[in-house]
């Protein structure tokens, strides 16, 4: 997402779960996570050209890839439930943790990297804090998780709660505490003078819909014909792309354009057959794309951002965008496979 975009959702990402214990894997599942990955690499590197004054080839990036976050919403919504519903609430919080624990240290990470190659943003300590409550500019592609943990939260209470699962205290107790803490914030704003950040942890109403519509779709039987479905794509392309050059830059992942698109990715990806020769690679990647997120801006900055910086106008400038794109891409794929090989998934996502 580019750094202007309003803090609906991300870049998705984070761990999906593939379906329950006997069932086979949903490797259209993991296709789509690889190409939403990728397609959020894109975004980030589309930012890099906007802000270099190419706003052409920057706008047409971003609306190939403006699809990423509310797919990855739909994900999610199919994993938890459809897919992988919790069975109790110790496997909520863990799901929860392989989320929180890989976000905070890549968290540090970023302000480190901000400290050490820049002017600290907002003094530096303030950034940090501003971290715990959902905003923080180093890192501002994290924004999407910000949005993700409490979804996941909501959507596995409900499941609980729904089953008739023994009562999910703690997990109820945390959903309440995300409820009011935007109101908490505020009070104490204004009790204590203190210069505290808005309360950022919080689900919006398009976020949940795409959870819920893109579950219903992915869990769907039929889906209609596949090339109907990419026809739709392209056509929803087509109008987000006049509409983000015409009307509005970053389009609301709400909007109505951003929604077409997104459906019919998914309705096109959704159900797709996998070859089984791809399959290892496929999953090798799907799994390592948490980590991709993770890393990748790291990657946009010291690749995409020198090039986009340095490109003369003219036409060379889409090109440009789609190699340093695909470089950046393929190279967060191979540091997280790498550490992935290393037993590191754990901290590093």
């Amino acid at each position: 997402m580019p750094r202007t975009a309003p803090p609906v959702a991300a870049l998705p990402a984070g761990p999906t779960a593939q379906g329950r214990p006997g069932r086979d894997r949903r490797y259209d599942i993991d296709l789509l996570r690889v190409v939403c990955t990728a397609a959020v690499v894109l975004v980030h590197a589309s930012a890099e050209f906007l802000d270099a004054g190419h706003r052409t080839t920057g706008v047409l990036g971003d609306s190939a890839g403006r699809f990423a976050v509310p797919a990855f919403f739909a994900m999610a919504g199919w994993a938890a439930l459809a897919g992988s519903p919790v069975r109790g609430e110790a496997q909520l919080l863990t799901r929860l943790g392989r989320i929180l624990r890989p976000m905070a240290v890549w968290t540090a990470v970023y302000l480190l990297w901000q400290y050490v190659s820049g002017p600290p943003l907002n003094g530096g300590a303030k950034e940090a804090l501003r971290a715990l409550f959902g905003s923080v500019e180093a890192a501002f592609h994290l924004w999407y998780l910000y949005t993700y943990v409490p979804l996941l939260l909501l959507l596995g209470v409900a499941v609980l709660v729904l089953g008739q699962r023994a009562m999910p205290r703690w997990s109820l107790l945390l959903l309440t505490a995300f409820a009011v803490a935007p109101a908490v914030t505020g009070d104490a704003r204004t009790l204590t003078g203190l210069p505290l950040p808005a309360w950022d942890w919080s689900v919006s109403l398009s976020s949940l819909g795409y959870a819920v519509a893109g579950a219903a779709l992915l869990a769907a039987r039929r889906r209609g014909p596949r090339p109907l479905w990419l026809a739709g794509a392209v056509v929803a392309l087509v109008a987000l792309t006049l509409y983000q050059l015409t009307v509005r830059h970053p389009a609301a992942y709400g909007s109505a354009a951003v929604a077409a698109l997104t459906f019919s990715v998914l309705g096109a990806v959704g159900g797709v057959r996998v070859p089984e020769r791809a399959r290892a690679a496929l999953v090798r990647l799907s799994d390592a794309s948490f980590g991709t997120y993770l890393v990748h801006l790291l990657f946009v900055m010291l690749l995409v951002r020198p090039v986009a910086q340095g490109l003369p106008h003219g036409f060379w400038a889409p090109v440009a965008l789609a190699v340093t794109a695909a470089a950046a891409t393929a190279l967060s794929f191979a540091a997280s496979v790498l550490w992935g090989r290393l037993g590191m998934r754990k901290w590093l996502g």
